[in-house]
């Protein structure tokens, strides 16, 4: 049995630095090893309820290293996602807004702060990345990953 049903309280400190990381097969991809990165991008996220940019493209196989800066005065996320699951998971933040969760496709960032994400993308497909703060996502604050096919997997 499994933790999907567990909600836990979050605080706005960071999470741990160092800790293992979950290599967990999603439909969206697998964590990447910060070795394999070629590309590093840069996203914005501001109190506007907006990432810049808010589309990015990406070669199937490709790991990337995102870099999130919060440039707003809130507390900001960085999650990618299916649009079906970031949905689901945003209605269990509005129903439990201090609901924790600490997985490898997620940054939560701090006002002024920087996160980052290594990811690798081994499946094709549209994804999104999105903030599921209680009533951020719902905002607008939602971007696309497009991943073409035909990388190395």
């Amino acid at each position: 049995m499994g933790l999907q049903g567990v909600a836990r309280a979050h605080s706005d400190k960071p999470h741990a630095k160092g800790a293992a990381v979950k290599k967990e097969q999603k439909d969206w991809g697998i964590a990447g090893d910060a070795k394999a990165t070629k590309r590093t991008i840069e996203v914005g996220m501001t109190d506007t309820m907006r990432f810049t940019p808010d589309r990015i493209e990406v070669r199937q196989g490709e790991t990337v290293r995102f870099v999130v800066r919060n440039r707003g005065k809130v507390m900001h996320e960085f999650v990618i996602g299916t649009k079906a699951e970031n949905v689901k998971h945003a209605e269990m933040m509005v129903k439990f807004p201090g609901m924790e969760h600490d997985e490898p496709y997620m940054a939560h960032v701090s006002p002024g702060k920087t996160g980052e994400i290594v990811w690798h993308f081994n499946r094709a497909g549209e994804f999104e990345f999105a903030c599921l703060i209680a009533g951020h996502y719902q905002a607008g604050m939602v971007g696309t990953i497009n991943v073409l096919a035909g990388g190395k997997g």
